[in-house]
């Protein structure tokens, strides 16, 4: 993939696409195949797909630190680094720079960011769940945040389209709480994850254990270009076979491929202009990355894809005598309702059998656990609402667990070369309710390099979500012993908002333009040719992983665009 914009490119386009991550992608594929000019801007630079994946063939005794960062990467990625994300020099270089690109934190938040084209679609974890009917009607039952203005009805159909291009590996199980999707072939489990399944079915009537959904190609799938997965497991240094679904290996080169996307690196957004007299936005205000040159770009439609948080830092920026408090902030609830899944807790244990038993590869899937809390009176938790579920993985312990042992010489040799016991993990990931208090806002005081107000994180788990993890981690210690496995152990870790990079509700959709930012097309109430389809649209956050929810909301969003573009040349109408 490479950029198609020519010296002297005109400013006027009839779609900008802001931002280029799983959404950004989307939205560049559907509006160029529709026949829409349609310019897409990065704040990040320039990656293409393969080319500029520099690790992805590597083996430990490649890099210079056997794997680990220098202290003085550390350094400039020191909140990160906290996560974890940014210790491994096979990954580093997909992360921000903390020092460049400075936060604060009224409360903890550990914001993960990747500023180059693909955004975190090149290293997200891939797990692809729909959302459910019980999803999109919680808000409305127990009375947290917002109705949806949409409901699962209405995604089915982009669910399906996203899904045939994506390629969801997983079996049909036939959940209400998780509908299933159009699938190819699972990542099968292994030997020690069947053993659980079955421990699992034999003493519940209320849970299963089913295959991790993935957006890994498998069994000799492929998709323009896209090969099936080959069981490496370094997904996140970039795949150069595309097996996994990123915007690189996929969106983009096909928006590329119909001749009418214009794509710019280095470019920071930091404003919608809007037209007080059409009411209407009619561009955008840019600042090059690296020059720090200004400059203005034209078009009809706006699809504001750059994530949660930086989407709504540029809706907060985008001020005008009609929107002093940020651009469609009638409401007052532009940068409320901060939510991000909560995990960090569950159970680990050992699995005493299957000695004879191996595998071949370091397969990027696991086993999930659908949720069970909540769905009926018979599940119904007097200490919390709404739910969790579980996702994990069994395998066998390697060499390293005799390192600090008192023994050398032929026989450490020969022991090293055995397999170790087989270990599992299983792991909550829970809901987080929308709490209008939970907020990002933007500090004037404090500029970054280019001159932009930074983003302050006011934001933290409740008592709902803390009581949530004590019911988690008593089932998942609960579920390990009564299926046979041993020396099981319960944790609950520390967890603070933002490390589970799902940062969503910032620009809420709603019903009520009092109440929320975005209408059921993901359109800005007064603004309606800006639509926001990344993580700030959500009402609520499930307890699934979201972005196929993303991607099936903004292929919705853009067949909206397309055609109030076509029938009015311009999108007036909500």
């Amino acid at each position: 993939m490479s950029k198609n914009s020519k010296s002297g490119d005109p400013k006027q386009y009839d779609a900008i696409v802001i931002g280029t991550g799983i959404t950004g992608g989307w939205a560049a594929k559907e509006l160029c195949e529709n026949g829409l000019k349609t310019l897409v801007l990065e704040r990040g630079r320039m990656v293409e797909h393969v080319k500029d994946y520099p690790t992805m063939f590597k083996d430990p005794w490649d890099f210079d630190y056997r794997g680990f960062v220098s202290k003085e990467d550390r350094k400039r990625q020191e909140k990160q680094a906290r996560t974890g994300y940014t210790t491994s020099e096979d990954s580093k270089h997909w992360f921000v720079d903390d020092v460049e690109h400075p936060y604060s934190e009224t409360k903890r938040f550990d914001w993960i960011r990747g500023y180059h084209v693909g955004g975190r679609s090149i290293t997200w974890a891939r797990m692809s769940f729909r959302w459910s009917e019980m999803d999109f009607e919680a808000n409305k039952k127990d009375g947290h945040g917002v109705d949806w203005p949409i409901r699962y009805k209405d995604l089915v159909p982009w669910y399906e389209k996203v899904e045939q291009f994506v390629g969801i590996s997983g079996k049909a199980e036939g959940l209400s709480q998780l509908p299933d999707s159009i699938f190819i072939p699972p990542i099968e489990l292994n030997c020690v994850e069947k053993e659980f399944q079955k421990g699992v079915a034999d003493n519940y009537n209320d849970r299963q254990i089913i295959n991790g959904r993935t957006a890994n190609l498998t069994a000799g799938e492929v998709r323009d270009g896209r090969a099936s997965c080959q069981y490496r497991d370094r997904c996140i240094r970039g795949c150069p076979f595309g097996a996994y679904f990123s915007s690189n290996s996929s969106t983009l080169p096909a928006a590329q491929k119909t001749g009418n996307m214009t794509l710019i690196p280095d470019t920071i957004v930091h404003e919608i202009i809007y037209d007080e007299d059409k009411k209407v936005a009619k561009g955008v205000r840019i600042i090059d990355a690296k020059t720090k040159e200004k400059k203005e770009y034209f078009s009809k439609i706006i699809f504001l894809c750059a994530s949660a948080i930086p989407s709504t830092s540029i809706l907060l920026q985008s001020k005008s005598k009609r929107f002093p408090n940020g651009l469609g902030n009638d409401s007052g609830e532009l940068g409320h309702n901060l939510m991000d899944h909560h995990f960090k807790v569950g159970a680990t244990a050992v699995y005493d059998g299957h000695k004879e038993d191996y595998y071949k590869g370091r397969k990027p899937a696991g086993y999930f656990v659908p949720r069970f809390r909540n769905l009926n009176k018979e599940s119904k938790q007097k200490n919390f609402v709404r739910g969790y579920g579980m996702q994990g993985s069994a395998g066998r312990i390697n060499w390293v667990r005799s390192v600090g042992k008192m023994s050398y010489g032929e026989q450490l040799k020969e022991e090293l070369l055995k397999p170790g016991d087989w270990k599992i993990g299983i792991e909550c990931f829970g809901e987080c309710l929308p709490y209008h208090k939970n907020k990002m806002t933007l500090d004037y005081s404090k500029l970054d390099k280019w001159g932009l107000p930074t983003v302050d994180f006011d934001c933290e788990y409740k008592e709902n979500e803390f009581e949530m993890r004590k019911d988690a981690e008593k089932q998942a210690v609960e579920m390990l012993n009564k299926s046979g496995f041993k020396d099981v152990r319960g944790y609950n870790n520390p967890c603070y908002p933002g490390n589970g990079i799902h940062e969503m509700g910032t620009a809420r959709m709603g019903k009520d333009p009092k109440t929320s930012v975005l209408n059921k097309f993901n359109q800005i109430h007064t603004v309606p040719n800006v639509y926001v389809t990344d993580g700030a649209c959500m009402a609520s956050s499930a307890s699934q992983n979201p972005s196929l929810t993303y991607m099936a909301l903004t292929a919705r969003a853009v067949d909206h665009a397309v055609k109030e573009f076509k029938k009015n040349n311009n999108v007036i109408d909500g």
